[in-house]
């Protein structure tokens, strides 16, 4: 079990839903090598671009990030996403506890439209993240 109990986190995942701040991401990273306790690390306002630079390619991290698009001429749509990171150098023990802990991590980072899993920061980019985002919507008429 993933240690999910840091009040920070909470506060971070608010902040981040909330329409009152600029907050658009919150990052988690484990307290260290061996531990199973989660920290919040970072959180920002410079979308996926920003959040990017801050995973670590050497670590599993989960990610929690505002998504804003247009969904067609008329509206604007605002979508959250959960990222899990496993950096490619992650130490296998860590990856194989991912699935587990997730579930821990769904527990505090509940309300999300779309699971990103990333290996590679490519897998960020914000424009196929915001087409599946579309086709999980439902709602386009715009034919994508």
């Amino acid at each position: 079990m993933a240690d999910v109990s840091d009040p920070k986190i909470d506060e971070a995942y608010q902040d981040v839903r909330s329409d009152k701040t600029e907050t658009s991401w919150l990052l988690l990273d484990y307290e260290s090598d061996r531990s199973d306790k989660l920290t919040l690390t970072a959180t920002g306002t410079g979308g996926l671009d920003e959040l990017r630079e801050r995973l670590d390619e050497s670590k599993a991290s989960y990610a929690y990030a505002r998504i804003r698009y247009s969904n067609d001429k008329e509206s604007q749509r605002e979508k959250f996403i959960l990222i899990i990171w496993i950096g490619p150098s992650c130490k296998v023990m860590r990856k194989a506890k991912i699935s587990v802990h997730s579930a821990d991590v769904k527990s505090v980072l509940r309300v999300f439209s779309l699971e990103v899993p990333a290996r590679e920061k490519d897998d960020l980019k914000e424009d196929p993240i915001v087409i599946k985002l579309r086709k999980a919507g439902g709602a386009s008429y715009d034919g994508i």
